[in-house]
């Protein structure tokens, strides 16, 4: 690939990593407290894992780690939320 798609995926990756706090910061100030939708830790992942595949085009040892590291953090919060709602008893319609 051209150095200017490579560009674009680590313009793209770095919007959808950076959407994550508007998301965040907007649901918050819905319910009026601190909140951490599920959709926060989808654009960490999915933003982390399009930048990490820039940092390897890069051959950046620094953002690889950064990233990389990331991303476990990510997938396992994500393992974790879905392993409590399974828990929880389903409510009624």
């Amino acid at each position: 690939m051209s150095e200017t798609v490579w560009l674009v995926i680590g313009f793209v990756g770095q919007g959808l990593f950076a959407s994550r706090f508007i998301v965040q910061w907007l649901v918050s100030e819905r319910e009026g407290k601190s909140v951490i939708p599920v959709v926060f830790w989808y654009l960490s992942l999915i933003g982390g894992l399009t930048l990490l595949s820039y940092a390897l085009w890069r051959e950046d040892p620094v953002i690889i780690v950064g990233q990389a590291a990331g991303a476990v953090i990510y997938s396992r919060n994500l393992v974790l939320i879905f392993r409590e709602r399974r828990r929880r008893p389903r409510q009624p319609a």
